[in-house]
């Protein structure tokens, strides 16, 4: 069915109206991943220098073997979004997380969500998080939630050796050719080879510490769980506003393709309305050039 002139002309400004706000949200979702990204490199560069420390505090001490208990609980926290116009973002990382669940049904299940969109898609897996936090506003808010899990890890092990309880990182991370996949990131109990010495030392100054050795591994093993949760944060963030901006990149060239398809259908109506107006004016003059015929039976005047 054919759409008027006028129609046609509100459909093309509201395109135009609606590609203005899918182009701003996609600069928005450009702009904010750049902060987070520098975030989650910085936080690597530290994670660096505390794995460094693990590995002087072990070559120091000859090496810790840690306890291999199977853990009373399992803690899993998964970082999700707070918005939404990113696709299936939290779906994809909600089902990894239902099938890790199912494959350690031993212990305790625990979670912790980051996120309402992500509470969302958890529930539509049959699974409960016991909390559901806010995820950081700006990159200046990720030290804020890593401080507050590590607060929590604390809490759910209640005094007890990290070892009984079990914690996994689930976040969405950046993969080859801008991809993204869903990541589950073990953190506690903490890896065997982490505490091992290495056979040689990379230097001549050989590593050494004035500290308690327990409050020095202490002090190392908070850093490590503070810094992956970070880490995690981070990386979690930087792959929401990516996801959001390829979507936001495809909604812009649907929204171009509708508006060209618009502008099309509005010029061919238009010039259909110009042609018709001509028409009308030719043959109103073409009836004005035709001479009257006299009616029958008048006389003309002498």
């Amino acid at each position: 069915m054919a759409q008027t002139l006028e129609a046609l002309t509100r459909q093309s400004d509201t395109l135009t109206s609606i590609r203005g706000i899918v182009h701003t949200m996609k600069t928005l979702s450009a702009i904010n991943a750049t902060p987070y990204e520098h975030a989650a490199r910085s936080i690597e560069a530290y994670h660096q220098a505390i794995l460094r420390g693990f590995a002087a505090f072990a070559y120091r001490t000859g090496g810790i073997t840690l306890r291999q208990d199977d853990a009373l609980e399992h803690l899993v926290i998964v970082f999700g979004s707070d918005h939404g116009l990113c696709g299936n973002y939290n779906e994809v990382l909600a089902k990894a997380v239902q099938q890790h669940c199912q494959r350690t049904m031993a212990g305790k299940q625990r979670l912790l969500c980051i996120g309402a969109q992500m509470n969302d898609a958890l529930d539509d897996q049959t699974l409960a998080p016991e909390a559901v936090l806010l995820p950081p506003a700006s990159a200046d808010g990720i030290g804020r939630l890593a401080g507050d899990i590590v607060t929590r890890i604390d809490r759910f092990s209640r005094g007890q050796p990290l070892h009984h309880l079990a914690v996994t990182l689930a976040f969405t991370q950046r993969g080859e050719h801008g991809t993204r996949e869903p990541t589950l990131q073990s953190l506690l109990p903490l890896e065997p080879s982490l505490l091992q010495p290495e056979k040689q030392w990379d230097s001549r100054a050989l590593p050494d510490y004035t500290m308690e050795a327990d409050a020095l591994l202490s002090s190392l093993i908070r850093s490590h769980i503070f810094a992956s949760v970070f880490r995690a944060s981070a990386e979690a963030m930087v792959t929401e506003n990516s996801a959001r901006l390829a979507l936001m990149q495809q909604a812009e060239q649907s929204v171009d393709e509708r508006i060209e398809d618009v502008t099309g259908e509005l010029r061919s109506v238009r010039q259909d309305e110009i042609t018709n107006e001509l028409m009308d004016v030719i043959i109103g003059f073409e009836a004005l050039k035709k001479p009257k015929k006299p009616i029958m039976g008048s006389q003309i005047p002498k």
